[in-house]
């Protein structure tokens, strides 16, 4: 993950720090698809321990059209001949599946698992709905106790919808799972799928890092990931789910391939493992940037050469002729103080032949809100025009203030849905809009398929169209109910909220650090618990109890448990009697939770209490006398 982008940048800054100001922190890293250990190894100072053991053996194999060859890297075509494919297939039926996908699985399911990773999203939905529809009705009555309960918690967790595609499928033990589903729909599949309740997973690439659902077989769908050719980390993470360890006494992967990509698949699977990189210099050098500010601002570093002393223990250090090909560390340090110094982040003083390194107000706001560089100077501005016609007899100035930069990139508007939701505004979010640079005029000439003038910033159109979701959002706190009004998945939505409830929190701190920003610092608390919650208003106090979702949060509400005193002082016994489908452990555990979270809520108002009374107070005498 230290080669993957902007997120392997600030792992990186994370690793230095810590090896920077700590000698005693243990780092342990593992890889199983990691190419240059030794420049790893060289960063993080460490010892180095390798083991080929696998508890569980694993068989690679590729398919091409009715053969199936095992994988050989060490032959000269890689591929040695295995067995032909043994099925029976009808002419409708070849039409249908003519990759063998049903015959593959139907091999090992229902009495082993089985993970199918398809090259989108669209495909692992289809994939699941066609294997479903050729299963033997013996699959349905396998398990269905568990399966109907599944499906009531799936139920449960969408407020009263499930997805069509999950209704039908989990009722034969099989299931999708991708960046579609909501994070509590992921969970269910997973946890289902680890306990046998569900045999089959179809799914996209993103199963196969982090998340441990191993199978007696994998299938790749296709040697891509959308419209890219696996890479050979890639390749190894997918097949190597493959091998379940004490149930399995073997483990095999099935890579499905057409002719045309046959060469390409045997370099994939004899190439050696991808090199990672240092990611500080991606995206014109954003990372370096941001951890050059933020140990100025740190007082971490003072002067220049206590920044490259700093730099000389990253991994950017170590692959410096790799990766800074132009120019050395020592100029790239220069370089990026001085582009931190344009942008108003930093003062450069010179005294005594030495330059001493300060952060600005907005660079401390910046680097204090974790706010993105490439942004800083954006949102400073867009919080600074926003005052001027501050919008607050609605949310929706707020929401579009704090709608993340970085979602807006990923929007693709459907300008009758746009225009639709414009006109529902009232007559003050409509000229809130226009303000921002969205007028009504722009708007429905794009629905009617018009050209529309240019001098429109389409970021902000983007921007303030993600606004009306997050907007929509929090008036119904339906995520089902707007992902179907503006044709988005319901992953995606849930994504947008938890991105725009963090975007919300640096914000808030980024305002706390400019004095002229004040206003702000109230309205933004209120909005963040919105965000972070998304459920109406008299339901947040229960919302924070752990383990409360807001089926749940409405249940109690309605019971009776109104607050979290009234939590607090419940007697689990008549939780699980006034509350459907409650245990007594999670009853227990909430009314625990609810009890820690009121304690905890006393001592911060005790403390404040305490600090009132120690203060002394300076009054006239006259008010003694």
């Amino acid at each position: 993950m230290l080669g993957d982008g902007s997120r392997g940048a600030v792992i990186e800054m994370t690793l230095a720090k810590l090896l920077y100001m700590s000698k005693s922190t243990q780092i342990i890293g593992m890889s199983a698809t990691l190419g240059n250990i030794k420049d790893l190894q060289t960063f993080l100072k460490a010892e180095n321990y390798t083991n080929d053991f696998r508890p569980v053996e694993l068989k690679e194999f590729v398919k091409l059209k009715d053969t199936i060859y095992e994988v050989t890297p060490k032959e000269e075509n890689c591929f040695t001949f295995s067995r032909l494919l043994n099925f029976k297939y009808s002419s409708a039926m070849q039409k249908l599946d003519p990759d063998h996908i049903i015959a593959l699985v139907t091999e090992v399911i229902p009495s082993h698992s089985c993970l199918v990773f398809c090259p989108t999203k669209k495909n692992c939905e289809n994939v699941a709905a066609m294997i479903c529809k050729h299963l033997k009705d013996d699959f349905l009555q396998l398990k269905e106790k568990e399966k109907s309960i599944l499906l009531q918690e799936l139920k449960a967790s969408g407020n009263g919808a499930v997805c069509p595609v999950l209704s039908r499928t989990v009722r034969y033990g099989l299931a999708y799972h991708h960046s579609g589903l909501t994070a509590e729909e992921r969970r269910l599949v997973e946890e289902a799928y680890s306990n046998g309740v569900l045999c089959l997973l179809t799914c996209t690439s993103t199963l196969a890092a982090g998340i441990n659902l191993p199978a007696r077989r994998v299938i790749l769908r296709s040697p891509y990931v959308a419209a890219d050719f696996l890479k050979r980390s890639q390749y190894k993470q997918m097949v190597g789910r493959a091998g379940r360890a004490g149930i399995d006494s073997t483990g095999e992967s099935v890579l499905i391939l057409q002719d045309k990509d046959k060469s390409m698949a045997q370099s994939l699977v004899s190439a050696p493992m991808e090199n990672c990189f240092s990611n500080l210099m991606h995206d014109e050098g954003k990372g370096l940037l941001s951890l050059i500010l933020s140990l100025i601002g740190l007082n971490m570093c003072r002067c220049v050469a206590e920044v490259e002393a700093f730099l000389s223990g990253t991994l950017l250090c170590v692959q410096q002729q790799r990766v800074c090909v132009d120019q050395t560390l020592t100029q790239t340090v220069h370089q990026s103080i001085e582009l931190l110094r344009e942008k108003n982040l930093i003062t450069v003083t010179t005294e005594s032949h030495s330059q001493t390194l300060q952060v600005t107000r907005l660079g401390r706001a910046t680097f204090k809100g974790s706010v993105d560089l490439t942004h800083s100077e954006v949102l400073y501005s867009d919080l600074s025009k926003g005052l001027e016609g501050l919008l607050l007899n609605s949310f929706l100035h707020l929401i579009y203030l704090v709608t993340p930069y970085d979602m807006v990139s990923v929007c693709k508007p459907d300008w009758m849905l746009y225009f639709t939701q414009f006109t529902l505004l009232s007559a003050s979010e409509q000229k809130m809009s226009a303000a921002v640079g969205v007028p009504e005029s722009f708007v429905a000439r794009k629905a009617a398929g018009q050209s529309v003038k240019k001098g429109i910033n389409m970021a902000v159109v983007r921007r303030m169209y993600l606004a009306l979701v997050l907007f929509a959002l929090l008036k119904e706190t339906n995520l089902w109910s707007v992902a179907e009004r503006f044709q988005m998945s319901r992953g995606f939505i849930q994504n947008l909220l938890s991105s725009a409830s963090a975007f919300c929190s640096c914000v808030l701190h980024f305002t706390e650090e400019l004095e002229e920003l004040w206003p702000f610092k109230a309205l933004l608390v209120e909005l963040n618990r919105r965000l972070s919650y998304c459920v109406k208003a008299e339901l947040i106090p229960l919302m924070e109890v752990n383990g409360i979702m807001e089926l749940r949060a409405r249940q109690l509400y309605s019971a009776g448990y109104k607050t979290l005193t009234h939590l607090a002082s419940a007697d689990p016994a008549a939780l699980c009697k006034n509350i459907e489908n409650l245990f007594r452990k999670q009853a227990e555990m909430m009314v625990a939770s609810a009890k820690m979270l009121l304690n905890e809520k006393a001592a911060v108002l005790q403390e404040e209490v305490d600090d009132l009374l120690m203060t002394p107070l300076d009054l006239p005498t006259e008010l003694f006398i």
